[in-house]
Parts: structure tokens; C-alpha cells; sequence
């Protein structure tokens, strides 16, 4: 299961999905595009907005200035995965921490 612990400034996505193989589970990838899209959308009006980092089986987005357009684009962000976790809910969950 992909679990996804949300945060004022930190956003980390762990795990596998484990709807298809590596490679086959359209789970992962829906996700992958959606937070790589999103981060990519962001860097493109300011590297320093915010960090992130790969590793197998976690992405981590730090998120370093908040202002109307990262706060939009992090929104929208959220609020696709959660989509994905009403349609998958046995392959993702998202958990917000104050």
C-alpha cells in the first residue's frame, strides 16, 4: 500500500501500491504523474519554493515558501491523490498530521 503523510511544509509518499507488478500497476504510476507533475509545475516558477528528494519506495517534497501558488498547485496535488485513494482504497491511503 502507498501511504502518503501529509504536512504543513513536508509531503511523503512510501511504499508500493501492490495493485500489478513493477512496472504494470497503473496505481504507482497514476500517483508518480500526479506528484511529479505537480512538483515539476512548481520548480518552474522558483527552484527555491521547494526540495525534493527519490528514493526507492519514498518521495519526499519539502516544501520551503508557501504563497498562493505552491499553496494551489500542493492543493491540487492532495486532492488527486484522494481521489485515487476513494477509487483504490485498498492501495493508498493518505494521512494528514497537523
Amino acid at each position: 500500500m502507498i501511504k502518503v503523510q501529509i504536512s504543513k511544509d513536508k509531503i511523503e509518499i512510501l511504499g508500493h501500491s501492490m495493485y500489478d507488478d513493477f512496472g504494470k500497476d497503473i496505481v504507482c504510476a497514476g500517483v508518480s504523474s500526479i506528484v511529479t507533475t505537480t512538483v515539476n509545475a512548481i520548480l518552474t516558477f522558483d527552484k527555491d519554493y521547494l526540495e525534493y528528494k527519490s528514493e526507492k519506495d519514498k518521495f519526499t517534497v519539502l516544501i520551503n515558501k508557501h504563497n498562493e501558488i505552491v499553496d494551489n498547485l500542493i492543493n491540487n496535488m492532495i486532492n488527486m491523490l484522494k481521489e485515487v485513494e476513494e477509487d483504490y482504497p485498498n492501495n493508498i491511503k493518505l494521512r494528514k498530521e497537523n
